[in-house]
Formats: structure tokens, sequence, C-alpha cells
């Protein structure tokens, strides 16, 4: 055990007194302190309690509603903030910010809605922060979409109830994000009219774009330096499975390949490259020439895909491509730009 662990279970102890302090001051706490906000006060939620909480590690207990609400690893704090609670503490995001502010455009977007001024953020790229975590006090801990392993899991139910991911590691969809998350806050109904609204403005949006429906597409990961290989993210992860929401599909050829993986990706050889050749559109990060590099690479060159330039190309460690992990508030923010670069390969 590492001395940051060792460090934070000493700090248990006294943080037991310093919940039961906290229980008598939140109310005089102001929004600078990070204190939840939400826009439940015109009728509140009905969930009843206890709340039990199935997930990868067993189950979940929530006792009452929690007051204090903290989130970490990717995007969770979205969902409760698209909720309209402002987590006591949350993670700082490590892909697609453009400043050092640890935060993508829609997350400060939101806070600026509810009027938010200071934050709380986690700084865990080399690991949890667990003495972090315990000091922002929180009554739940949510991680639905995260990667956490069982031992952290256990460190974290010591500071509070934790929401950890169905089965796998970083594998659930955009909706069970918001379910999730959502009732691991006693909101449990929100949560539900959220997906209906994000669904409506997905559906609204695909409209547009007619030239999308039924294309077959897929999302991939393909470093232009070593074109040895690539990845496909499969339709267990939520960048492949939002490409089908948007009306496209994946190939029999590369379904079939993919098989029974329940990963969020497969890694491919370039010998292989022909499992995309029945794809219209391929969606991957990368730079300028990445399309030119692919285009002028032996093997990948010869993907009919490749060869005519329907590669979506998002631009790496951009909001863009940080959206490829959706979540309600990313999708509205960025939903305009994805299907216009999505349109545009398609017309090639």
């Amino acid at each position: 055990m590492n001395k940051k662990h060792v460090s934070f279970l000493l700090k248990i102890f006294a943080a037991i007194l310093v919940f039961i302090l906290a229980a008598c001051s939140d109310q005089s706490a102001g929004k600078d302190s990070g204190q939840n906000k939400s826009d439940n006060e015109n009728g509140g939620s009905t969930s009843e309690y206890p709340i039990v909480i199935k997930h990868a590690f067993g189950e979940t207990v929530i006792e009452k509603k929690p007051e204090r609400v903290a989130t970490i690893a990717w995007s969770n704090h979205d969902v409760a903030l698209a909720l309209g609670v402002v987590p006591v503490g949350f993670s700082a995001a490590n892909y697609g910010v453009q400043d050092d502010s640890g935060m993508l455009p829609w997350t400060k977007e939101k806070l600026k809605e509810l009027g938010v001024e200071n934050t709380n953020i986690f700084h865990d790229t080399d690991g949890l922060d667990f003495e972090a975590i315990a000091d922002s006090q929180p009554d739940v801990i949510l991680a639905a979409y995260s990667g956490i392993t069982k031992e952290e899991y256990d460190l974290l139910s010591q500071i509070a109830p934790v929401v950890a991911y169905p089965e796998k590691p970083w594998v659930i969809s955009w909706r069970d994000q918001i379910l999730y998350n959502a009732k691991g806050m006693g909101m449990e109904k929100e949560g539900k009219r959220l997906i209906q609204d994000t669904e409506n403005l997905i559906k609204e949006k695909v409209s547009q774009y007619p030239e999308l429906k039924g294309k077959k597409a897929a999302f991939a990961s393909i470093d232009a330096t070593d074109l040895s290989k690539f990845y496909i993210y499969t339709t267990q992860d939520p960048r492949g499975e939002f490409l089908e929401e948007l009306g496209m599909e994946y190939s029999y050829s590369l379904k079939k390949h993919i098989g029974d993986q329940d990963s969020f990706y497969i890694e491919v050889s370039a010998e292989n490259a022909d499992v995309l050749n029945d794809l219209d559109i391929i969606v991957t990060y990368g730079t300028e020439e990445t399309l030119k590099a692919l285009q002028k690479d032996p093997i990948l060159g010869k993907v009919p895909a490749i060869q005519k330039g329907a590669v979506a190309v998002i631009g790496d460690n951009t909001p863009l491509a940080a959206a490829g992990n959706p979540n309600p508030l990313s999708i509205a923010y960025t939903i305009d730009e994805y299907l216009s670069l999505l349109a545009e390969a398609a017309k090639k």
C-alpha cells in the first residue's frame, strides 16, 4: 500500500468527526463552498429509501437522499450538473481541455448557468486522491462511468456509498450513466426525464441529416505515426453505440471480427484492414495529416472509405474528441459540429 493510501486510512477516523460537524453547518454554506445546488425545489424527487443499486462490485445502499454529491472519473459530474446538482468535488477532465481549468466547455457553461463560481476539482490523473475526496465530505460518490478497481471501490466506500459501473470498467451507455448516477442521488424520476429530453434532442438534430441513415460506420483510433495496427471501439463503448444512435450501423464483417468481445475496443493488425472494406464512413481521432498518411499507406490506403476520403477526422485532444464519450451536456454542446463532420464524410 502506498503512502497516499496509508495517509488516507489514518484520516478516516478524523473524518468521522468532521462529517458530524459538517452536517450541522451544511445549510450555512454558500455557493462558493461547493455545496450542492439542485433545481428540484419545484416538486423534488419521489424516490423511496433505502435505494439499492446493483453494480460490478455488489450492491450499494443509499439510506437517505444525499445532500453532498462527489463524482470521480469521466463525465459523472456532467450528469449531476445536468440534473441541477453541483458536486462538492469532481475529477478534472484529462482530455480535450484547452486551458488549465480542468473542465470541458459544457461543464463550464452549465456551472455558469447554475451561478457557481468556485469549484472543488480532484486532480487524480496519477491515481485517485482519496484525501481530497474524503475532505469534500460526500454523502455519495458517483463513479458509474469509470475504471475503478475493487481495491479503490473498497477504499472509497469507507468515505461514502459508491455507485460503480454495471459490469465492466469503462463500459456503460450514456443512458445508464444517467440512470445509475441519478438513482445514486435519489433522482431516478428526474434522470428518466433527462434521458427523454436528450433522446428528443438527438432525434431532432439527426432528422436534419438524412444522408447518414443506414450508413455503415465505425469509430476508430488510428495513429498516423504507427500504421502497423489500429483500434476499433466496439458498440459496447459509448462512441460506437452513439454512431448507431445517429442512424448508422457497424458492418456485418466488422461485427463478425469483433465477435463476442465485451471490451470497449479491439486491436486490429494492419494486415486485417480488410475488415474496414464494407464501411462507408470511418471516424477517428487525428490531425490534418491523418487522412493523407492513411491514403499513402500501402495497406490501409486500399480501404475504399480511406481511398475516397470518407474519413471523419476529429481533432485530437479537442472538446469534440472528448465528446466522443457522450453525456447529456456534451451531446447538447457538440452534436451540431459532430453531425456536420459526419455528413461531410458521407458525401465523399
